[in-house]
């Protein structure tokens, strides 16, 4: 009888032989769809572990989800979870008995820990809203470059894995340690390609939260969402989730690579924004998540009976948790407050149900959430040359008949 880890091994050597395609998995094309914004058509692909999800992107892949699925409920499945890569050689074959994640830098014992030795560490779950940080870019007027996402590049599940400071710990990290760089298996095609690589503060990377995760939603990492390991940095957007981690070094000295020194940067001041076509007189590197909801249940243009409405969403913020939502029949004229259903912890996503009485004709619909910690949503969107944090209250046209 074959044992788990090698049906494991098997079955995903089995994935990469079946997909790889030039080193990226092959889709199963499944129609088009059109994002309501300009140049939104996209193909609908079925990737291996994947349902039809939105592409942007082939090499590498990058797929939204579709935005039905969030009216499922609060956690996303598995196999509707959005992907993101920056580089275009992703691993296609792992051997997760033979694979290790180095830890090393500034710490007394540099390690190399397989995942059976990380499952033997004292675990964590945790229920985080993962969120691109170019998610809803392409509603930005005047459009910006880069992957023009709808609202689908986000998702919410349960992870389970070790926290980092249990691994850093375990390291022993040295004096004058302040930060902690992360490296995954995914590398550039061409050798000037920065190779990708992201950065943590020491006190962040050890406050307990942020976590080694090997499984979602009760199972295995999908292959796309970083198996067999992946970084989780709840509240935080999701270029600091490395994928297929297998590097972690403690730096006595700030990172500065490309992707934190250069790319992933935000104007530097409180709405992390200027005026349309304005460059930012100083940057910072993008972090927490701002507070945000969404109508799920209905999309816009959507053709409803007139009466009592029944509508219901999600919101979420970097961390704070949600204190209320309210919604608006009136195009935010009037406000009333929503029911909030169960709190799954202050990173998930919380759903909320309402009910709008509708006269014959058409309504603006808007939502709008506020953190425990008092963030609320602008009525007017936000710029910046990024296209990064969109969080505006968000407008769905009905018509009633």
């Amino acid at each position: 009888m074959i044992d788990r880890g090698k049906r494991d091994f098997v079955r995903m050597t089995a994935l990469g032989a079946l997909a790889a395609l030039g080193g990226v998995p092959r889709a199963r094309a499944a129609g088009t769809a059109t994002l309501p914004f300009g140049n939104g058509e996209r193909p609908l692909v079925a990737y291996p572990g994947k349902r039809p999800l939105l592409q942007l992107t082939a090499r590498p892949p990058q797929l939204e989800t579709p935005f039905s699925v969030f009216d499922e409920g609060a956690i996303t499945p598995n196999d509707a979870f959005f992907v993101r890569y920056h580089l275009a050689d992703i691993p296609t074959e792992i051997d997760p008995q033979a694979f290790r994640v180095a830890v090393q830098g500034h710490v007394e014992r540099p390690l190399q820990l397989s995942l059976a030795e990380l499952k033997a560490m004292p675990g964590s779950e945790i229920v985080a809203v993962n969120q691109c940080s170019g998610n809803s870019r392409g509603f930005f007027e005047p459009r910006v470059a880069g992957g023009q996402l709808a609202n689908g590049a986000m998702g919410c599940a349960r992870f389970t894995g070790v926290p980092l400071k249990a691994v850093l710990d375990k390291a022993g990290v040295t004096a004058g340690a302040v930060q902690v760089a992360f490296e995954g298996l995914d590398g550039p095609v061409l050798p000037e390609t920065p190779d990708f690589a992201k950065a943590l503060t020491l006190d962040h990377a050890r406050d307990g939260a942020v976590m080694l995760a090997w499984a979602m939603n009760g199972q295995d990492l999908p292959w796309l969402n970083g198996f067999p390991l992946r970084l989780v940095v709840p509240g935080y957007y999701g270029t600091y989730w490395v994928k297929h981690l297998n590097s972690i070094t403690v730096l006595d000295k700030p990172f500065e690579g490309f992707w934190m020194k250069t790319a992933y940067r935000i104007p530097d001041n409180a709405c992390a924004c200027t005026e349309p076509g304005k460059a930012p007189d100083k940057t910072v590197p993008i972090a927490r998540f701002n507070v945000r909801s969404f109508l799920t249940n209905l999309a816009d243009g959507a053709q409803v009976k007139a009466g009592r409405v029944p509508l219901r969403g999600i919101a979420f913020d970097g961390g704070s948790g949600i204190r209320s939502v309210e919604v608006s029949a009136d195009d935010g004229r009037t406000w009333s407050p929503a029911r909030l259903g169960q709190d799954l912890g202050p990173y998930a996503f919380r759903t909320w149900t309402a009910e709008a009485d509708l006269t014959p004709g058409g309504h603006a619909l808007r939502v709008r959430a506020t953190g425990n910690d008092g963030g609320t949503q602008p009525m007017a969107p936000r710029w910046n040359p990024a296209g990064y944090m969109r969080n505006v209250v968000e407008t769905t046209h009905v018509q009633a008949a």
